[in-house]
């Protein structure tokens, strides 16, 4: 029996002549709306963007890499995709990005500077556009990497300003003076503060020291809880706020590490009949979606989540020349935490 012949690849694949010839316009006019959409009509782009939908076409990003030198895929990596604290940045930057024809490649360290040792290796060998970092807490081998690269290279969530990459973000210690001092203010003496359960979290250990040096300052004793690394962040606030309550020193005040924690710690304290903020006041960090919606609503610090992602995009597409910026780029990006008080404190 005669074998039937081997369909040839890439025989009947979509190509962008297949969409330029399906529209009446040239192959670059269809180029152009992949990779400079402003530069066409609207009208080119509605009726592209229709017959790419219909013909199913998929443009070839690696082909199109190769050829220019550089991808239109920007990496990043964050501490934990799951998480609140880091959604609207991923979200800002995705939308920022997609604008201009980019889009996003994510990968999560788990607050682990060797798996963001991996991720950062496996990105740079795929040779993106840009990459994004989260702060500055990164392995020997990953700051040999960032320091060869010759990508634009973003550090968010933090603000160092003595480091090489553009840096967008605040800093982690001024939160922990921001939360002491607000504590302190409302009256609060005996204030205990309590660390994130992954250990790899050394922003949160950056707002303990800030914490730690308000309270010296102010003559006041420290007390500091570690949470078990097993234990899932609710549960980690939940023993937290059990144990300092059940010390002989019972802290009035408690400030936690980010608001995950600190629901947990609050939830607790309602099952084991502790009035907060009457018996001790709670203060978290990340204003989650769920803090006003807590009883008593949570008192916390609100990072400036979505506009470091916006920013970051809008500073790689800067240093891309894809969007117009001052020269040179703009490195040193100091953005402000806000702290919304609430019930609980």
């Amino acid at each position: 029996m005669k074998a039937s012949p081997r369909k040839r690849r890439g025989a009947g694949r979509i190509t962008q002549d297949t969409v330029a010839r399906h529209v009446g316009v040239s192959t670059m006019t269809v180029s152009r709306y992949f990779n400079q959409p402003d530069q066409i009509s609207e009208d080119h782009r509605q009726r592209i963007a229709a017959a790419v939908a219909e013909l199913g076409y998929v443009p070839n990003l690696v082909a199109g890499g190769l050829a220019s030198a550089k991808g239109r895929i920007v990496a990043m990596v964050v501490p934990n995709i799951s998480g609140p604290i880091f959604a609207d940045t991923i979200q800002g930057f995705s939308d920022t990005l997609s604008q201009h024809g980019y889009q996003l490649l994510l990968a999560s360290s788990y607050f682990s500077t060797e798996q963001e040792e991996n991720a950062v290796r496996a990105f740079l060998g795929w040779s993106p556009a840009a990459l994004v970092v989260t702060s500055h807490f990164h392995s020997p081998a990953t700051e040999k990497m960032l320091a060869n690269t010759e990508i634009p290279l973003i550090e968010t969530w933090d603000y160092q300003p003595e480091r090489t990459p553009i840096q967008i973000g605040f800093s982690h210690y001024d939160v922990g003076v921001t939360g002491a001092s607000y504590l302190y203010d409302q009256g609060y003496r005996r204030i205990a503060f309590v660390l994130n359960s992954a250990p790899g979290d050394f922003s949160a250990q950056e707002r303990r020291d800030g914490y730690v040096a308000t309270l010296t300052a102010l003559g006041l004793q420290t007390q500091i809880y570690i949470p078990a690394a097993e234990l899932a962040p609710f549960d980690a606030g939940k023993q937290a706020l059990i144990e300092l309550m059940n010390r002989s020193e019972r802290p009035d005040a408690i400030f936690f590490a980010n608001d995950n924690l600190a629901a947990g710690g609050l939830l607790a304290a309602q099952r084991a009949g502790i009035q907060v903020p009457l018996a001790c006041a709670i203060l978290g960090f990340g204003d989650y979606p769920f803090a006003q919606m807590l009883m008593p609503s949570l008192s916390t610090i609100k990072p400036p989540a979505l506009q470091i992602g916006v920013l970051a995009a809008e500073r790689v597409l800067q240093s891309l020349g894809v969007i117009e910026a001052p020269h040179p780029v703009e490195r040193l990006n100091l953005l402000e935490c806000r702290l919304v008080s609430r019930e609980s404190a």
